[in-house]
């Protein structure tokens, strides 16, 4: 009988991933056309002939500002309210940054509608995911998996989509009107299709029991929680940074940076599903990939080819984008299987603040080295970031480590 209840949702479920894939086109198109924006704003034009993008880079932090603001709220309004209501609001906040942004007069304005599209962000990950893993029950985690799944194939065909409209003479707002109109349109789908009911007289017992014992927070779970900002950093550095970068070292067609940090996600998402089915532990993994992402974006820094910059981009999409932040989360969750949600929400607000602060700073270092030496100065700033995150997670597996060992002992 349940099998065939959740078949009813499953048209669901693909219009919720949709508005994933929606959002791996918003959470990084204003990178790829940082100049556009620039322009449009009135930014100063450098010796080299083109704008200073230090103004965009800091629009693109506001993602995370409005991300921040809303997070305390989005959890209790889609528990209270549902998910559906969460979801409606999300897709609403999303058409109004994307129809918005294109339609700023200046930087400010801009600003507000980045805000915006941060609580579009926050009210879209507290409905779509604990909505699939409802749907899907039995698989959980590959559920929710794929939520970063779809992020990832739209990041991936995003650069494809810029090429066409620039083929095709059209004016680089195209991209952002489609999309709004897309997620509008898949919204007024969502308003009318089936959800899961949330078990509400669970929910409260939880809540009960999670009041009389408080939360007891160790020196490996507040690294923990740090790693959520660390890596965060890596790829949202990454992310919003890389076209200038590239335009330094002289590739030819920068947004091809774009593409392969898509595909390295993807494959990220596939061999560490495969990897943690045979026993390989999450905690492990949390060393492992960011070590990587530090090698690369060294080697990035003094190895400056053009090739480097596409090799970085599959390299940093698999080892700082393909689901590290997601594997924090979980290891923060066995540490406090009784208080997940509330680690959950701490750990994406350390994700949130990293956004923010991080990216801000990325824009100051971008205005004060200028088209020479800012992006290099921002692959600096990463590469110290993720060896803080690599030396908070090899902390984390000590004391792991050192917790078995007593219990064994026990």
């Amino acid at each position: 009988m349940e099998k065939v209840n959740n078949k009813k949702f499953y048209p669901t479920a693909v219009a919720l991933y949709f508005t994933y894939f929606i959002h791996g086109i918003g959470a990084s198109i204003l990178g790829q056309y940082k100049q556009d924006f620039a322009a449009m704003w009135g930014a100063k034009l450098l010796e080299d002939g083109t704008y200073d993008v230090s103004m965009v880079v800091s629009v693109i932090a506001a993602l995370g500002l409005g991300r921040l603001i809303s997070l305390p709220f989005s959890g209790p309004i889609s528990d209270k309210c549902g998910r559906k209501v969460s979801g409606i609001i999300g897709i609403i906040c999303y058409v109004l940054y994307l129809g918005g942004i294109v339609l700023a007069p200046n930087m400010m304005v801009g600003y507000a509608f980045a805000i915006v599209g941060g609580i579009a962000n926050s009210f879209l990950d507290t409905c779509v995911s604990p909505s699939c893993m409802e749907i899907f029950p039995e698989n959980g985690s590959i559920a929710n998996m794929f939520t970063k799944f779809s992020i990832s194939v739209a990041q991936f065909i995003l650069p494809f989509g810029i090429g066409f409209v620039a083929s095709s003479a059209m004016s680089f707002k195209t991209i952002f009107i489609v999309a709004a109109v897309a997620i509008a349109i898949d919204g007024l789908l969502i308003l009318f299709l089936p959800f899961p009911q949330i078990g509400a007289t669970q929910d409260k017992g939880a809540k009960k029991e999670v009041k009389k014992e408080k939360m007891k927070f160790t020196p490996a779970s507040i690294a923990l929680i740090c790693i959520g900002f660390t890596s965060s950093s890596t790829f949202m550095i990454w992310l919003n940074c890389n076209q200038e970068l590239g335009k330094l070292y002289g590739l030819a067609d920068p947004s091809k940076i774009q593409s392969l940090y898509a595909l390295g996600t993807v494959c990220a998402i596939l061999v560490s599903s495969v990897l943690i089915k045979k026993g390989i532990k999450e905690i492990k993994i949390l060393v492992i990939y960011p070590a990587i992402s530090a090698i690369m974006l060294i080697l990035i820094y003094f190895i400056r080819i053009p090739s480097i910059c596409l090799i970085g981009g599959f390299v940093i999409g698999y080892s700082a984008a393909g689901g590290v932040l997601q594997l924090c989360v979980s290891t923060a969750n066995a540490m406090f299987p009784k208080d997940k949600g509330k680690i959950t929400s701490i750990v994406m607000i350390a994700s949130s603040v990293a956004n923010y602060t991080i990216i801000s700073f990325a824009s100051y270092l971008i205005k004060v080295g200028g088209a020479v030496n800012g992006p290099t100065n921002v692959v600096l700033l990463n590469i110290a970031v993720t060896v803080v995150g690599v030396l908070l997670a090899i902390f984390v597996n000590i004391q792991n480590s050192k917790m078995e060992k007593e219990r064994g002992i026990a």
